[in-house]
C-alpha cells in the first residue's frame, strides 16, 4: 500500500522546478509520473499517482451519483489535472497557473494524506495545519481513540 507521509519544504526555482521529496518518489516508484489538480477545498494542489486517479475513476462508476455530481467531478479533478513526470534529479516542473492557484513561492511543501499529496504555499499551510491541530484537539480525535473505534466495529476475535 502507497502511504505518503510527512511534510517537507522543497525550493522552487524560477521556471517552476520542484524536487518531490524522496520519500514521495520512493512511494511512486512504480508509478511514473504524478498527476496534479487544484484543491477542491484548500488553496493548495492535490497530488497523486495516475493509478490513484484511475481507482477513483472506477469507483466513479460503481456509484450511482447525480448526473450533475459526475459532471462537477470530470470538470473539476479530471479536466484540470495535469500529469507531469518526474525527470532524472527527481523534479517536476509545476505549470504556472497550478502554482498561481496555490500561491506558492520560492518554496513549496509537500504535504503527506496517505495515499495522496498536497502541495502548498508553506506560510498558508503552517497557519491551515495549525487550526486543524486546534480543532482536533477540541474535538477530542486521538490515534488510540480511531483504532479503538476501528476495531470496535471488527467481528469478535479479530483485531
Amino acid at each position: 500500500m502507497t502511504l505518503f507521509l510527512s511534510t517537507i519544504v522543497n525550493k522552487v526555482d524560477r521556471k517552476g522546478r520542484v524536487s518531490v521529496p524522496a520519500p514521495f518518489r520512493a512511494a511512486l516508484k512504480d508509478a511514473g509520473d504524478i498527476v496534479v489538480f487544484r484543491s477542491l477545498h484548500h488553496p493548495a494542489l492535490e497530488a497523486c499517482s495516475l493509478k490513484h486517479l484511475e481507482i477513483l475513476s472506477n469507483a466513479l462508476e460503481r456509484l450511482n451519483l447525480a448526473p450533475e455530481t459526475y459532471e462537477l467531478v470530470e470538470t473539476t479533478i479530471f479536466g484540470g489535472s495535469v500529469q507531469l513526470p518526474i525527470d532524472g534529479d527527481g523534479r517536476v516542473v509545476l505549470p504556472a497557473a497550478l502554482i498561481a492557484a496555490a500561491e506558492i513561492g520560492e518554496e513549496a511543501a509537500f504535504v503527506g494524506r496517505r495515499r495522496t499529496f498536497q502541495i502548498w504555499n508553506p506560510q498558508t499551510h503552517a497557519a491551515v495545519e495549525n487550526r486543524a491541530r486546534e480543532a482536533a484537539r477540541a474535538q477530542n480525535i486521538s490515534l488510540s481513540k480511531i483504532i479503538a473505534d476501528a476495531s470496535a466495529l471488527l467481528p469478535e476475535g479479530e483485531a
